[in-house]
């Protein structure tokens, strides 16, 4: 594995536990895109630094157990805009 990516992978793990963003938001700040973010999330942290993917799979799994609450906000943010 690259430097780079050994790098890139442990600086946005600590950033999702430091700041609680998504994936879409941390490939945003990182310029990468978000299933690069995933996959560096997902397989290679746990190799890198266990405790930390730990961490992070806890951000990640709570993300996925409320987007079918975000979907809907932002459904209803939608449609309320076209209202006025």
């Amino acid at each position: 594995m690259h430097d780079y990516i050994r790098e890139r992978t442990i600086s946005a793990g600590r950033h999702i536990v430091e700041t609680g963003e998504t994936v879409r938001a941390t490939a945003k700040t990182f310029g990468v895109s978000k299933s690069t973010v995933h996959k560096d999330l997902t397989e290679r942290l746990p190799e890198l630094q266990p405790a930390l993917a730990d961490e992070v799979k806890h951000i990640l799994n709570y993300h996925k157990s409320i987007r079918h609450l975000r979907g809907g906000l932002a459904t209803k943010k939608k449609y309320e805009g076209q209202k006025q």
